[in-house]
């Protein structure tokens, strides 16, 4: 995630918000994702979603069942679920990455859009110094 500085995590969420906002219509700003919501940025209950997808990431069980409490009372049990199943999968893609010792700069081949990493913040990772 963009709290531990992933690349493939916050690459990917950046793919999938962009292309998300395009179908529903709902107005995002990419740099958000490292940023923080601000006003030009509009998905709903996306405050407490982003708060269950980080106690995901920071395996904190006590804000995980706090989240997860907020979601629930808001949005359902199917919302819970759903919300958990992408913070889960996408955090497990990127143990694997990891896990494997896949090098960003070829995670995907050399065709990810360098405008997204630059707009997003990604370009200003650790990890990335240097190897862009």
């Amino acid at each position: 995630s963009a709290l531990h500085q992933c690349a493939y995590w916050t690459t990917a969420h950046s793919y999938m918000l962009r292309e998300s906002s395009k179908i529903s219509g709902y107005k995002i700003k990419l740099r958000d994702i490292t940023q923080g919501l601000s006003d030009e940025t509009h998905i709903p209950h996306g405050d407490i979603l982003i708060e269950l997808a980080d106690s995901v990431v920071a395996r904190d069980n006590n804000k995980i069942a706090n989240a997860r409490n907020k979601v629930f009372a808001s949005l359902g049990n199917d919302a819970v679920v759903d919300a958990l199943a992408v913070a889960s999968a996408f955090h497990g893609f990127v143990r694997i990455a990891d896990a494997i010792g896949i090098p960003y700069a070829t995670a995907a081949k050399g065709s990810d859009a360098p405008e997204i990493r630059e707009e997003v913040g990604i370009n200003d990772f650790n990890l990335i110094k240097g190897s862009i």
